[in-house]
Parts: structure tokens; sequence; C-alpha cells
């Protein structure tokens, strides 16, 4: 049963086009019912051995136990390649970074370690794949690096081909802008960019991408400032609306969401900003995850400290927000969400609650209710899925 499991998994995960990766870096879209779900944790100071899986039915939105996947250290973004054979994950180990390629065995979904690269940085906080699937691209925050790394036949990680170092001015909070901060990272749509938002800088910079050779160098524009945001808003993570004609960036520093009509590959024009939280509230908070539903008329964002996700209708004419609701999310600092590939649910990571939460969608509203499952993950901070059937 496994091993047919597996084979269906692979002929609807071959059969989709690369130019349908997301930002996310994994599935845009699949019409599997069953999934494995692999989660990414923090494992310093935690009591968490590093990847851990569980199985997910998205038609009744069942939460299997957890199982350890792999022993790793602090896999804090994991990722699915596109063949739905090879997982890489970030390990957020100050200096000694690295980043691991495994292989998923075919009948258990286990993990196997291929081999592990340095960073070439930092603190690696997102990957993501180029559209071709031949280069990983790696976000290091504390450098403020980006690198790519081809991905070869066997799963296996080579040289890094390419590397670009952030620059600008730098953003007032003095605290937590005092260099530049690469949080982001995902290519263009047409493979010839990538975008890296910069907490650091308050900027979304945009350098070329070589996808022959991997490499990467600076734009025209020696800045390569493709976006500004609003002084001390700290982005953090973006998403691109379907048709990629709107961009929206997460503030972390200031809880804010900013929305940018797309003017070029390389151009972007500020057109709102919209809190993240209530006017009554008045606490610590560090805005985290953002994603748009697959109808695209639904943005969700999560806040740390209010421990919300907030939800916002997207205008279809104009690409601006309005805010609908804001959900909490029965645990403490929701560092990152996911809506799983059928749209119908959404599973939030509670990383000091050492805990996921599921939240139905309503798909008319795009309001969350929760809907009872929970299972208990260490320090639970990323969450990617592999269709199985």
């Amino acid at each position: 049963m496994n091993n047919l499991r597996r084979f269906c998994s692979l002929i609807i995960v071959l059969s989709a086009p690369l130019a349908l990766l997301s930002a996310r870096g994994g599935f845009a879209a699949s019409s599997a019912i069953t999934y494995r779900a692999y989660v990414g944790t923090y494992t310093a100071k935690t009591n968490s051995k590093g990847i851990y899986e569980f199985a997910f039915d998205s038609a009744m939105g069942k939460m299997s136990a957890i199982e350890v996947a792999a022993e790793t250290a602090d896999p804090s973004w994991v990722v699915v390649h596109p063949n739905g054979k090879f997982l890489y994950a970030v390990n957020e180990t100050g200096n000694a970074s690295t980043v691991s390629a495994f292989a998923i065995e075919a009948n258990s979904e286990k993990l196997t370690l291929l081999n592990q690269v340095p960073a070439q940085g930092e603190d690696p906080c997102h990957l993501s794949f180029d559209r071709t699937g031949k280069f990983l691209l790696v976000a290091n925050y504390t450098s403020g690096t980006v690198a790519a790394f081809p991905i070869l036949a066997d799963g296996t990680l080579g040289e890094h081909t390419g590397i670009q170092q952030d620059s600008g001015t730098l953003g007032p909070n003095k605290e937590r802008q005092e260099a530049p901060h690469a949080h982001f990272v995902t290519p263009s749509e047409d493979n010839r960019s990538v975008y890296v938002s910069d907490l650091g800088l308050d900027r979304v910079m945009v350098y070329k991408f070589d996808a022959g050779k991997g490499a990467l160098s600076a734009t025209n524009d020696s800045a390569g400032q493709a976006a500004e945001l609003e002084p001390g808003s700290g982005p953090r993570r973006m998403v691109f609306s379907s048709d990629r004609t709107y961009m929206y960036v997460l503030g972390e520093l200031k809880s804010t969401v900013t929305v940018f009509a797309v003017k070029n590959q390389e151009r972007f024009a500020a057109i709102q900003s919209v809190p993240m939280l209530p006017r009554v509230f008045s606490g610590r908070n560090d805005a985290a995850e953002i994603a748009i539903h697959p109808s695209g008329k639904f943005l969700y964002a999560s806040n740390r400290g209010h421990d919300s996700i907030v939800v916002y209708s997207i205008n279809p004419k104009r690409g601006t927000l309005k805010k609908i609701a804001d959900i909490a999310t029965r645990g403490k600092e929701p560092r990152h969400f996911a809506i799983d590939p059928s749209g119908k649910f959404l599973l939030a990571e509670n990383q000091l609650s050492d805990t996921i939460v599921e939240f139905r969608i309503d798909p008319a509203t795009g309001k969350l209710t929760p809907t009872g499952e929970m299972i208990s993950v260490p320090s639970p901070v990323c969450v990617t899925f592999l269709p199985l059937q």
C-alpha cells in the first residue's frame, strides 16, 4: 500500500509544471487527498530532535500523531522539492549555519541525510526553488546575504553558484535594524530575478538571476531596491497575487501589511499599508507569516504577542485589503502557519506552546473556525506538505 501511495504521489508531482512553484518553495496546487506534512523546529534550548512528520487528511482535516523524520540541528525552514523525492532544510546555527539535503524514503516518508553545505551566511531562515527546480535559494538573516546552490541529480547540493550581500540605508530601529537582514527570497515569474525582503533596510531588494549558471548579480540600479517600505517597518515575508499584479509585504516591526502594485519586474509602487493589530492592543508584537488563500480572495497574516491570525479580503480590481477578523491561535507565538493545499484548513504553529492548531476556512468569507484538532510538536516553526495520493 505504501508503495502504491508513493507511486501515485510521484505521478502527481512529476506531472505538475515547475512553473507552478509558489513563492513558498513547494506545490502550488494538488488533487491529492492525503499528505505527509513535515515540520521544521528549533532544537536549541528545547526538547526537539529536528524535523517531524505527520499524516494529514485534507478531506476530513485529520492530523496523525507526530514522528521524528530526521534528527538535525535547528531546521527552522523546510521545503519539499517538486519531484517529491527530496527535502531541504536550513540549519540556523549562527556562524556554523548549513543547509541540509535529505532523500525522502519511498516507503516510510522518513528522511535520509544526503549532504550538508555551508549556508554562505549566518542564520539562514528561508529557502525557495528557482522556477526550474534546479537551484535552491537561501536567505541568511544575520549576515544579510542570499545565495544559490545547484541541486544535483541525486538530490545533493553542490557548491554555491551565486551570492549577494544586501546593502543600503539602515532603518531607524537601532536594536533590530543595526545591519541588513535578509528574511525571505523568491524568484521572479520569468526566473531572471530574485526578490529579497530585508528587515534591516526596509526594502525589498532585487538581483539578477542567471538560471543557466545559478549566478546572482546586481541590477542596473546599483542599489537594487525594488520596493521601499515605511521606515521601521522591518519587512519579513512577502507574497504575490496569483496574477502577479500585486505584492504584499509583511512588516514584522510595525505589524503592517503593505500592498504594492507591480510596475515591472524590478519596480513596485506602494498603494496601501494596513495594520495587523486592533487599535486597543498596546503590548509587544512581532508580525510573522503571510499567505494568500488558493482562491485568491483572502490574505492571512500572523501576530506573535497578540497571538492571532488576521484575515483580510482582497479587492479583486484594486488589490487592496479590508480586514475581516482576527482569530486567536489558541497558543503562544504563531511564528508560522500553513494553508493546506486543498484550501480547506489552516494550521497555526504556536512555537512557545509546542502545538499545531487546526482551523477550518470558510470558502465564502475567509473566516477561521477551530476544528478541535491539535497535535503537540516541540517548538514548531514551519510546515510543508508532500502529496501521497
